[in-house]
């Protein structure tokens, strides 16, 4: 992500401060507050498997609601058109759907305490120890990213130098996490939920309104940069150039199921929010509740990025003297009073640290849990890794405020981050598939599938793309071809694995398995659970046709 332009320093004043000082007032309340409820390891880790789902849902969305989804999905609108509606309507509904019915009874009856934890019961400590680093590995990164987002901004809008940014933002989450733990995440999440709402819906109706409704914004578009542009799925033809630069095969296949279910299903920074919830239906329902705001949030931020488009027609030219990233401080410049202007710093601050706080409380899990207590020091009271979690955050907060550093080096975090998901999340994924559906696959095909699938699809997008071997149009093209050929690397080496070597015995799959049945019965459900609004198929399949219905306006 390139530093946004001088010329967006935003005219704030001691009202939009105060509003700011007030939020970060009342998220260090929250985690004083949340403090009461952590005795255990358990209840600092995972919320002690209390929370109702319609909390665990709102901090599911919000903690996607980091710095890719406001400012890089509004530079993406800006810069493809209505197409970035794929990143959400196939590239998240579909998979959050198959979380919450397929996945989280496996999660939430073997009682694992994270992600990786599950690929110690499935396979073995060798896939385990490789999937812990890697994502702890990953996590700091990402909130790193995070924080140095939100830094640029803070930079640029309020002339807050970076470094100042990154501190203040880094240490608020810090204090509010370490106290708290994972509720006092949570329920900020809930909050910055409803902060981050406040922030966009104004931004999105104002700027509609500047540029003459949709109507008027459409035509304009369409003049500037063809019909394409404002549809989602014409010019996707093999063979046909689109804005997008990928085609229908690259989209379905690599965003929509390689790269969706790989993110959704298998990054502990979202499982952890369902993980936390108070029985298996309330687990089951908290990514279904999540998916109905995950399918309008994308007209919040595409909405202002096609109305920057519209204001700035050679926005991201070096003409223009504005990148595609500008598009929200922009608006925010050029249409918000002050009192609102507050409001919409406030909601993205608010989304940078929902981001950052979601990849801390998953890092010191991860870390705690399948690191520390599993390989380096066994057996001690609970007491101690309460005490050790709380001290691994600290540093994990430290080393995420170094990789923000770290990331001001990469010219565009949006692209970054989809070639980190591609990286690790895609081979998690395709391990995880497998070992649930293949009662077959053996101990040791699950750590050899992870390498080559991430193997692959860093060759893939160092040596075949960036090396010029093959012609791929765009950056974002290239991360879904990268997505496809590490699922089929990883796959088909967990074939040839489990062909070669001995399978678990099946009395150990129990419950991991699809099939088989579980040793842990379930949790006798709350009488307010068997409403027929509240049934996990009525909620997925409600939200699958909702997002196919979205998508007829804009594909003819």
């Amino acid at each position: 992500m390139q530093t946004l332009a001088e010329g967006l320093r935003l005219p704030t004043n001691g009202l939009d401060y105060a509003i700011l000082a007030i939020y970060f007032v009342v998220v260090l309340g929250i985690g004083f507050a949340a403090r009461a409820s952590v005795r255990t390891s358990l209840d600092f880790f995972l919320s002690g498997r209390s929370l109702p789902a319609w909390v665990t849902g709102l901090a599911f969305v919000a903690a996607n609601l980091g710095a890719t989804e406001i400012l890089g999905m509004a530079a993406t609108g800006a810069q493809y058109g209505v197409a970035v509606v794929h990143w959400y309507w196939i590239g998240a509904i579909p998979a959050m759907v198959f979380l919450g019915l397929v996945m989280m009874p496996f999660y939430y009856r073997s009682k694992v305490r994270s992600v990786p934890e599950f690929l110690l019961q499935r396979f073995d400590r060798s896939a385990h120890l490789l999937s812990s680093v890697l994502f702890a590995f990953a996590a700091i990164l990402i909130a790193g990213v995070n924080l140095y987002a939100l830094s640029i901004v803070v930079e640029a809008l309020l002339g807050w130098p970076q470094w100042v940014a990154i501190v203040v933002a880094g240490l608020f989450v810090l204090v509010y996490i370490t106290i708290g733990g994972l509720s006092s995440a949570i329920y900020n999440e809930v909050l910055q939920f409803f902060v981050i709402l406040a922030a966009l819906i104004p931004l999105t109706l104002l700027g509609l309104k500047r540029v003459g409704g949709w109507d008027g914004m459409s035509d304009s578009l369409t003049k500037q940069h063809g019909a394409d542009f404002m549809s989602a799925w014409s010019g996707t033809g093999i063979g046909d150039a689109n804005p997008l630069g990928a085609n229908w095969l690259t989209i379905i296949l690599g965003l929509g199921f390689v790269l969706s279910f790989g993110y959704w299903t298998t990054n502990f920074a979202e499982v952890q929010r369902a993980l936390s919830a108070k029985n298996l239906s309330a687990a089951r329902r908290t990514p279904l509740i999540a998916a109905f705001p995950k399918i309008f949030i994308v007209f919040a931020v595409m909405i202002p990025g096609l109305v920057a488009a519209v204001i700035v027609p050679q926005i991201g030219t070096p003409d223009s003297g504005l990148t595609y990233n500008d598009a929200i401080p922009l608006l925010m410049q050029e249409l918000l009073p002050n009192g609102v202007l507050g409001i919409a710093v406030t909601g993205l601050l608010a989304a940078f640290m929902a981001g950052m706080a979601a990849n801390v409380s998953s890092f010191n899990t991860v870390f705690t849990t399948d690191i520390w207590q599993r390989y380096v020091v066994k057996d001690r009271p609970d007491a101690y890794y309460l005490r050790f979690g709380r001290l691994i955050t600290a540093l994990g907060v430290l080393a995420s405020i170094g990789t923000a550093f770290i990331a001001a080096s990469f010219s565009n975090i949006m692209s970054y981050l989809q070639t980190l998901f591609s990286f690790f999340n895609v081979p998690m994924f395709v391990v995880f598939i497998i070992g649930m559906f293949w009662k077959r696959a053996s101990m040791k095909s699950g750590v050899w599938g992870l390498v080559a699938g991430t193997t692959a699809a860093m060759v893939n997008y160092f040596w075949i793309y960036k090396g010029g071997i093959i012609d791929i149009p765009s950056d974002q093209g290239a991360n879904f071809v990268s997505a496809i050929v590490g699922f089929v690397a990883g796959a088909v080496v967990m074939v040839v694995v489990t062909l070669f070597t001995a399978p678990k015995p099946e009395a150990e799959l129990a419950g991991l398995v699809y099939g088989t049945e579980s040793p842990n019965a379930d949790e006798a459900p709350d009488e307010a659970d068997g409403a027929w609004y509240r049934r996990p198929a009525l909620l997925g399949w409600g939200a699958i046709v909702l997002a196919a219905l979205c998508y007829v306006p804009y594909s003819f």
